[in-house]
């Protein structure tokens, strides 16, 4: 069974950068296509970005794609989201997420009911 753990969240000024990082146990992450998504106090858990499980695809969404880079290091089975310019609306609680196994189509990733492994979530905060 896929577990995933998120680390690297914490407080930044606006204007600052994070790295989040995604690390599986229990199964090796070479094999998951992997989302990360975020959810703030009384929204709704929104995409993020989307990696495909050799790297070769990669996702973002209108209000990431120019300040946030997805990658990963299957030899150490992470992921990364290497986060910059950071705004205080990007604070929220960000997930790395996996589907079970070649069930996301690429070009639709953005669907959170379709991840089946979720990470505990770290909390991101942005001070203005």
């Amino acid at each position: 069974q896929l577990q995933l753990v998120e680390s690297g969240g914490g407080l930044v000024q606006s204007g600052g950068s994070l790295r989040l990082s995604c690390a599986a146990s229990g199964s090796t992450i070479r094999s998951y296509d992997i989302g990360w998504f975020r959810q703030a106090p009384g929204e709704e858990r929104e995409a993020v970005s989307f990696i495909s499980n050799n790297g070769g695809t990669v996702g973002y969404t209108d209000l990431t794609k120019d300040r946030f880079i997805i990658s990963r290091d299957n030899t150490k089975n992470t992921v990364y989201l290497q986060m910059n310019s950071l705004k205080p609306e990007d604070t929220a609680v960000y997930y790395c997420a996996a589907p079970r196994l070649n069930t996301i189509e690429h070009s639709s990733w953005a669907q959170a009911q379709d991840y089946e492994f979720w990470g505990q979530g770290t909390q991101v905060t942005v001070s203005s």
